[in-house]
């Protein structure tokens, strides 16, 4: 009785101090510090946060995992934590309300991630983040508000990310930066802001200005990591530290041309100039009322570190293009317009010259294009000018090399759209378009092939895959029942055969009527019934015309 009292006591001393030790996730370690609970979960394969941690933690380290993206209220059970660190995960996204329930944090380190940017606002749920660890991300802006709502942050390392241009009003407008420009401040024990900006891809050019001056001037309270930032772009500065970098105030894009008045005659080559000066470099568009059926070439080249000069090419012009076209310079200060009118007079209006020489047939202008394709049809659109009355009519060719039959069709004015149908599945065609009393041009025509007819080539391949069973089965019969079959007599009767294939005597068996055809079958070999090859059944019908004469 003693020794089964004694074991019980042992059993009940085990079950206390398992009761007495907390909860560990499996695979990871749980230890107590001077500051309190500590969980490590070290490259194990976890998609997320779990959400089964105890509330007492005070640091979670999980590092080396899979994770992808912090939910929102990803630490819903967690609000005594003061230390989250997720170094070397997978992170591309925090979704806003991800820090929810941790008014307590004090560090929150991501580094190694694949973090493109960051939910600023977030951190209104963490009024007591001292430290803020981003480096080795994918982080290429940084809004100017960015530090608004960390009140108490001291450190914010944004080292080795994709940063090129950040407005110095972001490190202006840190709330701890502030108080120490208070009257006053002197008499306060602040600490000192620690911030890394180095290794990024910084671009030198005016925006950066007011970045390169505040590292200049940085001195306490703000304490730079490192403080020799480089540049790496534009090419004129690459390579220069931010201390011997001068750069200019921005300006808004100034747009100007040789002429704003283009006079040509038809068929000539012409090419309008715009020179646009902006600091950052602008964008140079051209716009004009016919881009869309008319596509002309943009040759855009820098002229100088804040000069660009874009210019527009018109070969050949016609009629049509008569116009203005407007050229829009645009960069991150604000845009510019100009506009240049270009008129383009038909060939009898300037004095006559051979080279220039154009017939009347070249006052018409007629761009066709194929808007929508089917297997069997095809949807044509076209823009037509011409200096003719606007009762004239259109016509339209249809032609293929594999159709002997050319479609004409006679369009009357006013319409500038046609569907044609009942056209062959996989066929090339020419489709061309004039005025009904002129001939087609070149620059008129349009080739397109259509579609290929899935229904047909599905039965082709199913009567070629018939085909080729039907082959295996007859080489795989034994050649015995090929003999018994030689030696056996022929009865009609009772099989619906016309004939036994090797009685040649035999009588031939009525040839059945058949129950359907099929005409996609024309064009493969037909199985003779009586078992005849195609010599044998030429010779019988020789031989049935001999009877009958």
């Amino acid at each position: 009785m003693a020794l089964v009292f004694h074991y019980l006591l042992l059993v009940l001393v085990f079950l206390d101090i398992c009761a007495a030790q907390p909860f560990c996730l499996p695979g990871c370690t749980c230890s107590e510090e001077s500051f309190g609970r500590t969980l490590q979960c070290m490259s194990l394969s976890l998609g997320k946060i779990p959400g089964n941690l105890p509330e007492e933690l005070k640091l979670v380290r999980i590092e080396n995992a899979p994770l992808l993206e912090l939910p929102r209220g990803s630490f819903a059970n967690m609000s005594t934590l003061e230390y989250l660190w997720l170094n070397f995960n997978n992170v591309t996204v925090i979704h806003l309300g991800a820090l929810e329930h941790l008014p307590e944090l004090k560090e929150l380190r991501l580094e190694g991630n694949k973090l493109r940017s960051v939910p600023w606002t977030a951190f209104r749920d963490t009024p007591l983040l001292q430290v803020l660890d981003l480096k080795h991300n994918k982080i290429d802006v940084l809004p100017e508000l960015a530090l608004q709502f960390l009140a108490n942050l001291t450190y914010l390392d944004l080292s080795s990310n994709r940063l090129t241009v950040v407005s110095k009003s972001v490190f202006l407008n840190w709330p701890n930066y502030q108080k120490h420009q208070q009257p006053g401040c002197g008499a306060k024990m602040l600490s000192n802001m620690v911030l890394a900006l180095h290794n990024n891809p910084w671009v030198c050019d005016c925006r950066l200005r007011g970045l390169v001056q505040f590292v200049r001037s940085t001195s306490l309270p703000v304490i730079l990591v490192n403080p020799y930032l480089i540049c790496q772009g534009p090419l004129s500065k690459a390579g220069q530290l931010f201390h011997k970098t001068e750069l200019s105030v921005c300006m808004k894009p100034q747009v100007s041309t040789p002429t704003t008045n283009v006079t040509i005659q038809i068929g000539q080559n012409v090419t309008l100039r715009c020179l646009a000066q902006a600091r950052p470099s602008p964008t140079i568009i051209w716009t004009y009322s016919l881009h869309m059926w008319r596509e002309f070439d943009v040759l855009t080249s820098s002229m100088a570190e804040d000069t660009a000069l874009s210019q527009l090419v018109i070969p050949s012009a016609h009629l049509v293009d008569s116009g203005n076209y407007t050229c829009v310079a645009v960069n991150s200060i604000g845009r510019s317009t100009l506009i240049i009118s270009l008129n383009v007079q038909p060939a009898q209006v300037l004095p006559a010259s051979p080279s220039l020489s154009i017939s009347s047939e070249g006052n018409t202008y007629i761009d066709l294009r194929v808007v929508r394709q089917t297997v069997r049809g095809v949807l044509l659109e076209w823009l037509a000018v011409a200096h003719v009355p606007e009762e004239e009519w259109f016509t339209l060719y249809i032609a293929s090399d594999e159709v002997l039959r050319k479609e004409v069709v006679h369009i009357g004015p006013g319409i500038n759209m046609y569907a044609v149908e009942n056209l062959l599945p996989g066929t090339k065609y020419e489709a061309c378009l004039s005025l009904e009393s002129q001939p087609p041009h070149q620059g008129q025509c349009v080739v397109f092939v259509t579609g290929r007819d899935g229904s047909r080539l599905e039965g082709r391949e199913r009567l070629l895959h018939i085909t080729v069973v039907l082959c295996a089965v007859l080489l795989a019969v034994p050649v015995a029942a090929y003999v018994w079959a030689a030696q056996g007599p022929c009865n009609c009767s009772e099989c619906d055969l016309h004939c036994c294939p090797l009685h040649r005597s035999a009588p031939r068996c009525p040839r059945p009527v058949p129950q359907c055809q099929d005409s996609s079958f024309r064009d493969h070999l037909a199985v003779c019934e009586d078992g005849k090859g195609p010599r044998d059944m030429e010779g019988d019908e020789e031989k049935e015309e001999e009877d009958t004469n």
